[in-house]
């Protein structure tokens, strides 16, 4: 079998840290300590306690290996985001190079997690083609184990020499010039990705509670999420499908909701979940702070039977139903998909002044997130347009 492409590992740390980086390398926690190296940490000091329990085979505890990781759009790096500024986040990119230290292990998930395998570098290595499906993912879950399986490591003893850091990934301009000027004197590419950060593309405001946002809905921090539904219990494609299998629980609650015919046309449900969307994704999210302490998610019926295109009045209707009961609903903030485009065939040049016109009136914010099966033309994307003036 053809091995999979490894094009880099990574390395989540504080703006603060890449100077050090550069001069020093990436280092393991004891070297940190040994050497007396001033750093600024981006982690709960309770989780990288707990490293210091765990050991590698040949007995080291993590805290002697530097770690870096093969997708750094993971749980930890989710937590540490909503725990610090974006803007004092960075992603170090490490030449694949560093797999060919054979002093190396491979976990296949979190190194810190008991249900995760540590092999060393001739055994890890033939398992890297399962570790590079498990972690080349969109979203993950507890249920089917990729929350831990997506965290898998690649740790080396001691240090990763500067020699292999290869670029710097940030989410924004504003942290991208920061890096800069913190790695004056030195030629190392500073790449922007937004979504390596739980970012969106684009984000366009209409007013300053409405914006048009392209990315993904279910990554937006907002209080309440919207899922376009029928009212048969079928979550067959797009965001349905994706909140079936990442939100089981939810899927569970609609299809309740069908069989007792709660939801209809013109009469979305709200269902709360028990833990947030926040504590769900986060490393450690039981013990995470300043994340949301509640989700919601709105399942809008946009027609009655999945193999019909999607009802424009019907739609209207539940927008209606929306700007009576957001409030009564416990809403303290709203993503929504564009209703009834892309699968549901409808035209964002239609619906989008629709949704707009209802939506301005809400006093929370609100982020319509634009269709992901077809671009939208400018024209239909201006506060003009949309919003008739």
């Amino acid at each position: 079998m053809k091995q999979p492409t490894i094009i880099g590992l990574y390395y989540i740390t504080h703006i603060n840290n890449i100077r050090s980086i550069l001069r020093h390398g990436i280092l393991s926690h004891q070297s940190i300590l040994d050497r007396g190296i001033q750093f600024t940490p981006i982690y709960d000091a309770d989780i990288v306690a707990n490293r210091n329990l765990r050991r590698t085979p040949d007995g080291r505890t993590l805290w002697k290996f530097a770690n870096v990781f093969f997708q750094p759009r993971n749980p930890m790096l989710y937590r540490v985001l909503i725990e610090k500024s974006v803007e004092d986040i960075v992603v170090i990119g490490v030449r694949p190079t560093v797999l060919n230290n054979s002093a190396l292990y491979i976990t296949t998930g979190n190194a810190a997690s008991q249900l995760s395998d540590i092999l060393p570098a001739s055994q890890g290595l033939k398992q890297i083609y399962k570790i590079k499906k498990a972690t080349d993912k969109e979203w993950w879950t507890v249920e089917d184990s990729s929350k831990r399986e997506i965290m898998a490591e690649c740790l080396l003893p001691d240090e990763i020499l500067p020699d292999y850091i290869q670029e710097i990934f940030v989410a924004n301009v504003e942290t991208q010039q920061k890096v800069r000027e913190a790695i004056s004197g030195y030629d190392i590419p500073i790449i922007r990705e937004p979504r390596m950060f739980f970012r969106p593309y684009l984000q366009k405001e209409l007013t300053p509670r409405l914006s048009l946002v392209e990315g993904d809905m279910f990554f937006s921090r907002m209080q309440t999420l919207t899922i376009s539904v029928n009212v048969v219990g079928v979550m067959g494609k797009g965001l349905a499908s994706r909140a079936k299998y990442q939100f089981p629980a939810v899927y569970v609650a609609y299809q309740d909701f069908c069989r007792r015919k709660t939801i209809r046309m013109g009469k979305p449900v709200v269902y709360t979940m028990e833990i947030s969307v926040d504590q769900q994704l986060a490393d450690e999210g039981e013990n995470l702070r300043n994340g949301q302490l509640k989700t919601n998610f709105l399942l809008f019926p946009t027609k009655n039977h999945w193999r019909q295109i999607a009802d424009l009045e019907g739609i209207k209707q539940g927008l209606q139903w929306l700007q009576t009961n957001y409030v009564k609903a416990g809403m303290e903030s709203l993503a929504i998909p564009a209703l009834g485009c892309g699968l549901g065939q409808l035209e964002w040049r239609v619906v989008g002044p629709l949704m707009c016109g209802y939506l301005s009136t809400l006093s929370i914010p609100v982020q319509i997130y634009l269709p992901a099966e077809k671009k939208v033309d400018g024209e239909y994307l201006t506060a003009e347009y949309l919003l008739g003036g």
